[in-house]
């Protein structure tokens, strides 16, 4: 979909800068910017993380929501069990977790994914001896 949008100088400016900074279109840092920003609407305590080629969602001042959620599926019981748990071992607010959850549900093919690879890689380790179980 083409659309058209008048924005004023300084920010045409900056959104050119920080194009050529990454290396990629104008358009391309306005599409992240703009999904990023409703995301952040959506999910106030949601901020994003990491280089360009690897965002990720996380709690602001905490962990990354993937984290979180991966952590919650290694506990047992219901959910409000599971958020009650994880916030007395995290010192997490328990608000804050239901809005990783929240997230995590409206982005649940991003967040698996990202579980799915850390674990791959947690199991790459292990098998090559790397790491020596405690």
């Amino acid at each position: 979909m083409s659309t058209s949008f008048r924005i004023s100088e300084s920010a045409s400016r900056r959104l050119a800068e920080r194009a050529a900074r990454e290396g990629t279109s104008s358009t391309a840092v306005l599409n992240r910017l703009i999904r990023e920003g409703f995301d952040q609407l959506d999910y106030p305590g949601i901020v994003f993380r990491g280089p360009i080629s690897d965002r990720r969602a996380a709690l602001a001042a905490g962990p990354d929501v993937w984290e979180v959620v991966a952590r919650l599926q290694e506990l047992d019981g219901p959910v409000e069990r599971r958020i009650a748990v994880l916030s007395q071992l995290s010192d997490l607010q328990a608000r804050k977790i239901e809005i990783a959850i929240a997230y995590a549900r409206a982005h649940g093919t991003e967040i698996d994914e990202r579980i799915d690879r850390n674990r791959d890689a947690a199991e790459g380790i292990r098998r090559s001896g790397w790491a020596r179980p405690a």
